[in-house]
């Protein structure tokens, strides 16, 4: 094969790599996405599953908890992944919001529970930016990471600051939250800027 056929054929060999490449990796993120999507419906159903308990009134009323904070701090990370590796940027946002939800109606439950069984509920809500905007936000996140690790009974909730949703803006509302990031709610009480782990250890546990 010679002349202008030899670097049509290339070109056509090269597009066909390509094609086939972009054919898989569509596949293989469609499959994970998918996979996500299920896990999220999942700690939905259990959540809802809680509140209707406690809704009920039944004996084993002060029994209800979530359980799910652990599986919702998972989530959050493979979500996480999800907005950089996923084409459909629309959504991994809408994904992004449910979880967003969920994890309201997790904190509200753990809420109830405590205050009319008369239980201990110790949270932490965490607002974050974008890493690039604010790159203390990234530290705090490995500070929450390692607390996590030593208080596991303390619930810790992640918020994105600037997620388009109603939702966020009534927590940033109530809690007085400000666009100096990170911001911390922790048992009620919000704290502005970056905070150490021996700073949120004493926090914690006053």
């Amino acid at each position: 094969m010679k002349g202008p056929l030899k670097y049509i054929a290339v070109f056509f060999i090269t597009c066909a790599i390509f094609a086939i490449a972009w054919f898989t990796s569509s596949q293989l993120n469609a499959r994970k996405f998918a996979k996500l999507k299920a896990e999220q419906e999942k700690i939905s159903i259990g959540i809802l599953s809680s509140e209707t308990q406690f809704d009920l009134r039944t004996d084993n009323t002060c029994d209800t908890q979530s359980v799910f904070s652990q599986d919702l701090a998972t989530l959050a990370q493979k979500i996480s992944f999800a907005e950089t590796n996923v084409a459909s940027v629309q959504d991994v946002v809408t994904l992004k919001k449910q979880y967003t939800l969920l994890q309201v109606r997790d904190y509200l439950l753990g809420k109830r529970v405590a205050e009319e069984c008369k239980k201990p509920f110790r949270s932490i809500l965490y607002f974050y930016g974008t890493s690039v905007g604010c790159t203390d936000c990234v530290k705090q996140g490995y500070v929450l990471d390692a607390l996590r690790q030593t208080y596991p009974d303390v619930r810790i909730y992640a918020f994105d600051y600037n997620l388009d949703l109603d939702t966020i803006r009534a927590l940033r509302s109530i809690y007085g939250i400000k666009d100096t990031l990170p911001a911390l709610v922790i048992n009620g009480t919000t704290y502005s800027g970056y905070r150490s782990l021996s700073d949120l250890d004493s926090l914690v546990t006053k």
